[in-house]
């Protein structure tokens, strides 16, 4: 694999500068965002009576929407630059979050959740792509790594305050969370330099169909949906289980401290010492590995202590495997037009994350209805080791390719 080297346009000191507003507004976002969104399923599942299907529906259309709209996003940024689509982006999603404070109707929730979806999509595959252009391929892993600590803080800090929030008003969490990405863009218009994202200027379309015509790219995309179907558990499946084992909702944000805290303490020495040994797509496996493991486990967890234990397993596994997945999609993106490829990069996070968001609730209720409670986590393991299984296929015939000379 060949890593993707976009030619700075920018001094090294603006590139290092905007690096590091990449690292502050990533944090503002993620702890927006999950100040607010595992809180979602407690608020109308547990306190207004939806059943968790529906709201797992909604997070599902959220997902699904937001990464399939990414696609446009990535080539916009190719043709028009990275910053100011995510300047507005994240106003959009500062609105549609700010609204979920008066949301008390499925329908409002539905536009709320899409809106937020909008913005999403015309910020995530630009930012993605920023971060890989500010950064030279020699230090992207770790980069990632480091990105990684910061998601941490913020994925450990916004349950935290959305929990301590909650306790006031779920409108009030909603309106804290929406400000966070207001003050994200405010923070990218005047800090983030203007990047340059792709190598050449070229057709809106004609980025997205030099990825989707990719094979070794879109296979790498398909076998990563079982990442994203197993990530997402943390803002449907798992919350619910939290606050069913323990009686109470402060459980959800004991479960993201504990992933978020892994992350902050272990995420960069952790990839620090494994990719001694082992590249970033067998890295991602055998994260991914350990991800189902965690998971799977759940269907045995019988108080919230043994699901924190669970949990701990997932979370190593994805604090391993997250670095990877970056780096793999920088390495076998296509450097004339990166931000198209991270755009269809998140079509796996778009059908992985969207069907695991709908699954993990439906499995969720109708498991408990059938008496099997344990359906949703060993459908995660079957997922999860079968993707696993896959991108070790993929590794073994990229490297026999590459021994080869075969390119493409």
């Amino acid at each position: 694999m060949t890593a993707a080297q976009v030619p700075p346009a920018l001094p090294p000191t603006q590139q290092r500068r905007g690096a590091i507003v990449m690292l502050l507004i990533t944090f503002l976002m993620w702890g927006g965002f999950f100040m607010v969104i595992p809180l979602v399923s407690i608020r109308y599942v547990d306190d207004l009576g939806w059943s968790a299907g529906a709201v797992g529906l909604v997070l599902a259309i959220r997902q699904l929407t937001q990464q399939g709209l990414t696609v446009f996003g990535g080539a916009l940024a190719d043709r028009f630059g990275a910053k100011e689509l995510i300047v507005v982006g994240m106003l959009i999603r500062a609105v549609s979050f700010s609204a979920m404070a008066v949301a008390t109707t499925y329908p409002f929730l539905m536009v709320s959740a899409i809106l937020a979806a909008v913005g999403g999509a015309l910020f995530d595959s630009p930012s993605s792509a920023a971060m890989v252009a500010l950064t030279r391929p020699e230090e992207r892993n770790r980069y990632f790594a480091v990105l990684g600590v910061v998601r941490g803080l913020g994925m450990s800090l916004g349950p935290l305050a959305g929990a301590a929030l909650l306790r006031v008003d779920f409108a009030l969490v909603a309106l804290v969370a929406g400000g966070c990405f207001f003050v994200a863009s405010g923070i990218t218009f005047l800090l983030l330099p203007s990047v340059r994202i792709a190598t050449e200027r070229a057709e809106l379309l004609a980025g997205i169909l030099m990825a989707l015509r990719d094979r070794r790219f879109m296979a790498f995309n398909i076998l990563l949906m079982g990442y994203w179907f197993m990530w997402v558990q943390l803002t449907i499946s798992l919350p619910l289980a939290a606050r069913t084992l323990a009686g109470t909702a402060d459980a959800v944000s004991w479960l993201y401290a504990l992933n978020a805290g892994m992350s902050v303490v272990l995420q960069y020495p952790i990839v620090r010492l494994a990719e001694r040994w082992l590249r970033p797509l067998p890295l991602l496996t055998f994260g991914m590995m350990l991800m189902a493991l965690g998971l799977g486990s759940v269907a045995f967890a019988s108080a919230i202590g043994a699901l924190l234990a669970s949990v701990a397993v997932f979370s190593l596994g994805a604090l391993l495997a997250a670095p990877g997945q970056q780096t793999v999609a920088a390495d076998l993106a296509n450097p004339t037009a990166l931000g198209s490829y991270f755009g269809v990069n998140a079509l796996a996070l778009a059908l992985g994350g969207g069907i695991g968001n709908y699954a993990g609730g439906a499995l969720y209720g109708f498991g408990r209805e059938i008496g099997i409670p344990a359906l949703p986590w060993l459908v995660c393991l079957a997922v999860g080791v079968g993707s696993a299984a896959g991108l070790a296929a993929l590794d073994r015939r990229l490297v026999r390719r590459a021994r080869l000379g075969v390119r493409g």
